[in-house]
C-alpha cells in the first residue's frame, strides 16, 4: 500500500487536533472533557466525515467506553473509599512498619504503597500515604526522601500499569485487549519497575536530597496519627458525660479497625479472580469446560470487582460497627469525586471513535511499516508527547489508546495486552511543571523545584523507560 495525500491530510488534521486538545488544556485551562470534544470536531469536520457523521461517531465512542470503563472505575473507587475510610489502609501500613527494621523501610513502604495502590487512585493514595511517610520519616531518623520515593513509585506504579485503574483499563477498552493477561503482563512488569524506581533510587538519591518538611505540616500530622492511635487504643468509647443518649454516634466511634489478613484478602480479591480467568483460559482451550466457565464468570472484571465492594461492604463496613447509613454515605462519597475523570475517559473513548472513523489507522500503519518501528514503542512515543505537552496522564493514555486502536488492523501480530502496558508506561514520562502531581509532591515534602526533579521526576521518568524495557522484552517472547 503506497502513501496518498489523502493519508497526509489526515495525519495533519489528527496533529492538529491533537495540537488544539493540549492548547486548550495548557494555554487556556480549558477541562480535558470539554477539550476532547472540540479536538473531536476539528479532526472529524477537517477530515472530511461531516457533521453528523462526527456526532454519531463521537457519542458511540463514548457509550461504548463508558460502559465499559465507567462501571470499573466506580467500583474501584468504592472498594478505595471503604479501605480507607475503614482504618484498613492504616492496618496494612501499621502491620508492615511495625516489622520492618530502619534498613528495610524503603522496601516496606513500597510494599504498602502497592497493595493499597491497587484499588486508590494515586492522588487519594499520595494523600493518605504523606502522613505516615512523614512519621516513619521522623521516627526512624530518616531523609523524607529515602522512605518517601520508594512509596511514590509503588502507587505511581500500579496506577499506570496495573488494572482496575482508569489508565489501563481505558488502554485496555480500546484495544480490546484481554484484562486477565494485561493484569498478569502488568504485575510483572509492575514488580522490578517498582524495585528499580522505588527503594533502589530512592536510597541513593536520599544522599543528595534531603529536604525539611514543613513544620506545620508535621505537627499536624502527628497530632492527627495520635489522635486516631488514642481512638483505637480505647476503642473509641466516649468520655464520661459525652454521647449520652446519642447512640447512633456512640455505635459509629466504637468502630475497630480490619485485621491485617482480612484487609489483605479484600482488596487483592478482583486481583485473585482475573489472574484466575487468565490462568483458567490458558490452561484449557475448552471454553465448555466447567471450571473454566466459572472462572470466566467470576474473573470478569465487573464481577470481580462487584464480588469485592460487596465483601468489603462487610469486612470495611458492617463488621467495623458502622451503620448502614454511614456505609451508603461512604459509598455516595465516593462517586462525587470521580465524576470529572469519568467524563474524560468518555470523551477520549468519544475522540478514539471519531478517529476510527476518519481512517487514521491505515495511514499511521503505512508510516510505521515504512519506519520499520514496532507498535509497541510507537504508543510509548506518543503517550510521552502527549503526557509531556498535557501533564495528564489520562489524557496522554486516552489519546494513544486512540491513535493506536484503529492501527491494530495494519499490524495483525501485535500483543494488545502489552501495547496497553507500553501506552501506560509512556504516560508516566517526566512529570513536571504542568503535572499536578509534581506541585503535589514539591509542597508536601518542602522541596525546591530542582530537587522535585531530582526526586520525583527522575523517579517518574525511571518508571516508564524501565517498564517500557521490560514490555519490549516480554515482546520478545510472546
Amino acid at each position: 500500500m503506497h502513501w496518498t495525500l489523502h493519508d497526509t491530510t489526515l495525519v495533519i488534521w489528527t496533529a492538529v487536533a491533537i495540537a488544539v486538545v493540549v492548547v486548550l488544556i495548557t494555554r487556556y485551562k480549558i477541562h480535558p472533557f470539554l477539550a476532547l470534544i472540540l479536538g473531536s470536531a476539528v479532526v472529524g469536520l477537517g477530515a472530511g466525515l461531516g457533521a453528523t457523521k462526527s456526532i454519531s461517531s463521537f457519542e458511540s465512542g463514548f457509550g461504548t467506553t463508558l460502559g465499559g470503563v465507567g462501571i470499573l472505575v466506580a467500583l474501584g473507587t468504592i472498594l478505595g473509599k471503604l479501605l480507607a475510610d475503614s482504618g484498613g489502609a492504616d492496618q496494612v501500613v501499621d502491620t508492615i512498619v511495625g516489622r520492618a527494621g530502619p534498613a528495610r523501610l524503603p522496601w516496606a513502604m513500597a510494599l504498602i504503597a502497592m497493595i493499597i495502590g491497587i484499588p486508590l487512585f494515586f492522588e487519594v493514595g499520595v494523600v493518605l500515604l504523606i502522613p505516615v511517610i512523614f512519621l516513619v520519616a521522623r521516627r526512624a531518623q530518616s531523609s523524607i526522601v529515602r522512605v518517601g520515593i520508594p512509596a511514590l513509585a509503588g502507587l505511581s506504579v500500579m496506577h499506570g500499569l496495573v488494572p482496575p485503574h482508569p489508565g489501563p483499563l481505558i488502554a485496555i477498552n480500546a484495544l480490546h485487549a484481554d484484562l486477565g493477561q494485561t493484569l498478569a503482563f502488568g504485575l510483572l512488569v509492575a514488580i522490578p519497575t517498582v524495585i528499580i524506581a522505588g527503594p533502589l533510587y530512592g536510597i541513593w538519591i536520599a544522599r543528595f536530597v534531603s529536604p525539611a518538611p514543613p513544620a506545620r505540616l508535621v505537627a499536624e500530622f502527628e497530632g492527627a496519627r495520635a489522635r486516631t492511635a488514642t481512638e483505637a487504643a480505647g476503642d473509641g468509647a466516649p468520655a464520661e458525660g459525652e454521647g449520652q443518649g446519642e447512640g447512633k454516634d456512640q455505635g459509629e466511634h466504637q468502630t475497630t479497625r480490619p485485621g491485617f489478613v482480612l484487609t489483605l484478602v479484600t482488596v487483592l480479591l478482583p486481583v485473585v479472580l482475573m489472574l484466575g480467568k487468565a490462568i483458567a483460559d490458558i490452561v484449557t482451550d475448552d471454553k465448555n469446560n466447567l471450571v473454566r466457565k466459572v472462572f470466566d464468570s467470576i474473573g470478569d472484571p465487573f464481577v470481580a470487582l462487584l464480588l469485592a465492594v460487596l465483601l468489603a461492604l462487610f469486612t470495611f463496613g458492617y463488621l467495623r460497627g458502622f451503620s448502614r447509613t454511614t456505609v451508603s454515605d461512604m459509598v455516595a462519597g465516593s462517586l462525587l469525586p470521580i465524576a470529572g475523570i469519568v467524563f474524560i475517559i468518555g470523551a477520549g473513548g468519544g475522540f478514539k471513535q471519531v478517529l476510527v472513523a476518519i481512517g487514521i489507522g491505515d495511514a499511521i500503519g503505512k508510516a510505521a511499516a515504512a519506519s520499520g518501528i514496532s507498535a509497541l514503542l510507537l504508543g510509548w512515543l506518543i503517550a510521552v508527547g502527549i503526557r509531556l505537552a498535557t501533564g495528564s496522564a489520562t489524557v496522554a493514555t486516552v489519546t494513544a489508546a486512540g491513535l493506536m486502536a484503529p492501527l491494530l488492523a495494519q499490524l495483525p501480530g501485535t500483543n494488545t495486552a502489552l501495547l496497553a502496558l507500553a501506552i501506560g508506561s509512556g504516560s508516566l514520562f517526566l512529570s513536571h511543571v504542568n503535572d499536578a502531581g509534581f506541585w503535589l509532591v514539591k509542597e508536601y515534602f518542602g522541596m525546591t523545584v530542582g530537587e522535585t526533579f531530582k526526586t520525583w521526576s527522575a523517579m517518574e521518568t525511571i518508571i516508564s523507560v524501565v517498564s517500557i524495557a521490560l514490555i519490549l522484552l516480554l515482546g520478545v517472547f510472546v
